[in-house]
């Protein structure tokens, strides 16, 4: 069985990452004068990529092993 939960939450955060960088880069720079002008949504949509990409590429560098993640558990416990 090929299950490994990094696929889709890493998949998640990037998604979501996305939409919000979209929204921090086309949303009124008004509404950044409370955070002293940081677009707080283009950063943490920034952060969200960066860390679903990094899941997305453990889950690449997994298969390119040949590893079975079920089966890792269960060595792991020997």
């Amino acid at each position: 069985m090929d299950l490994d939960v990094r696929l889709p939450i890493g998949s998640m955060f990037t998604i979501v990452g996305v939409l919000l960088m979209i929204y921090g880069l086309t949303s009124n720079p008004v509404i950044y004068t409370r955070s002293l002008g940081i677009n707080i949504n283009l950063w943490w949509g920034l952060v969200l990529v960066l860390f679903g990409l990094a899941l997305l590429w453990l889950v690449w560098r997994a298969k390119k092993a040949g590893e079975d993640p079920i089966h890792l558990s269960e060595d792991s416990t020997k």
